[in-house]
């Protein structure tokens, strides 16, 4: 009995992307990838990668939730660029992060100067009113 039992079956080894085991959807393995021949830094380290693809999955979770929105509001099912820039620009955060960027056939976010629109007339009681104090004054 010199430890000679059965032996045990060797295990078959599944493969986990480090995807998975972040709980990212983005890809890790591919991020950490082109950091490394980026020529960033000289050594990049496994969690850098990691970070950055949960970064990268945020900010396209956000903005795709905002340009969702957009294009609701807008009475459309899909999400056009034009979404994209009112998202973008109608965001405080993601306008400063983004402020620099053009976005193609995203157009402009409407704006009309308080300069240009017509000014408010006066109704036609408050003119009648203006009259009668007149009238009476004299």
């Amino acid at each position: 009995m010199s430890g000679r039992g059965k032996t045990a079956a060797p295990k078959s080894k599944t493969t986990v992307s480090r995807s998975v085991r972040a709980g990212v959807t983005f890809p890790v393995g591919r991020i950490h990838r082109l950091l490394r021949k980026g020529n960033y830094a000289q050594r990049v380290g496994n969690g850098a990668a990691v970070y950055l693809s949960a970064i990268l999955e945020y900010l396209c979770a956000e903005i795709l939730e905002l340009a969702g929105n957009a294009s609701r509001q807008n009475k459309k099912l899909r999400i056009a660029p034009r979404h994209i820039l009112l998202a973008v620009k109608n965001d405080e955060e993601l306008n400063m992060l983004l402020g620099q960027v053009t976005i193609s056939d995203g157009g402009v976010v409407p704006n009309i100067n308080v300069a240009l629109l017509p000014k408010k007339s006066k109704t036609p009681r408050e003119e009648s009113t203006a009259k009668d104090v007149q009238s009476q004054e004299f």
